[in-house]
């Protein structure tokens, strides 16, 4: 699986007003194509009396699918722009809706591109944007006696425990980096005196929201 990269975690709305016209960006996260064609199905139906609804859209973990509408818009003043700008922020997984209410004065091809593309940057700050990290929820199994100092070298390397379970021994669920797996595996194993089994690993996306340690789905 990739490294990393950039998503949007919840939705996010911005708008600037250029010569009386104004610009509502909408952005939300959305993992498949389907959601993002129901985003904007959506959207046209909340902002039906608009001038235009324009869409970019950008899925898959490296950005395998990208899509960009100007919707009425001279070609290429839009919805092409818009996606440039999710591309050069590298945000993956997210579809943007820019409304259009036309307030009457023309403003030319490049300053509907400036426009649109503001408007993104706008959502864009209205928007808890995070970075999803490769990691590996380890599953160790050890002893009360050895709890103390699995916990010890944990606190010492960042890495936090996500659940502990008691009953006739310790089960921990370990998040980890995806590139310190094997030697977060071997400190535990040394300070455990080999007392540790590792009995399920699974590939995991994290980050952190508002302070806290996320894994996403």
């Amino acid at each position: 699986m990739p490294a990393g990269y950039k998503t949007v975690f919840s939705q996010g709305t911005g708008q600037i007003v250029e010569k009386k016209s104004r610009f509502i960006a909408t952005i939300r996260p959305v993992r498949t194509k389907e959601e993002a064609e129901a985003f904007l199905i959506e959207m046209k139906k909340k902002y039906w009396d608009a001038t235009h609804n324009c869409f970019a859209c950008v899925i898959g973990e490296k950005g395998e699918y990208v899509r960009s509408s100007d919707d009425g818009e001279p070609g290429g003043t839009a919805g092409r722009p818009m996606l440039d700008v999710l591309l050069k922020e590298e945000i993956r997984n997210v579809a943007v809706v820019v409304t259009r209410y036309f307030g009457g004065t023309l403003l030319g091809s490049g300053g509907l591109v400036r426009a649109y593309q503001q408007a993104v940057k706008e959502g864009l700050k209205e928007s808890l944007i995070v970075e999803k990290k490769a990691g590996i929820k380890l599953q160790a199994v050890c002893g009360y006696n050895e709890l103390g100092r699995l916990q010890y070298v944990l606190g010492q390397k960042g890495f936090p425990v996500l659940e502990n379970i008691f009953e006739e021994k310790v089960t921990m669920f370990v998040l980890v980096p995806e590139s310190e797996a094997e030697g977060c595996k071997k400190a535990l194993t040394e300070a455990a005196s080999g007392r540790v089994e590792f009995m399920e690993e699974t590939s995991v996306y994290y980050g952190e929201v508002m302070g806290k340690v996320k894994v996403f789905p």
